[in-house]
């Protein structure tokens, strides 16, 4: 259960950090790519 709320938590701050990066353009369409793959490895 304390796993799960971890990475639900996890997940919730690295979305908020994707649609902050997406907003000001820090990261390209690939870095994007790598970012959602290391993210999805991560949680599954």
């Amino acid at each position: 259960m304390n796993k799960v709320m971890t990475s639900v938590v996890a997940f919730g701050v690295g979305m908020a950090a994707y649609n902050l990066a997406q907003r000001n353009n820090m990261m390209s369409g690939r870095q994007m790519k790598r970012m959602q793959r290391k993210v999805k490895r991560a949680l599954f």
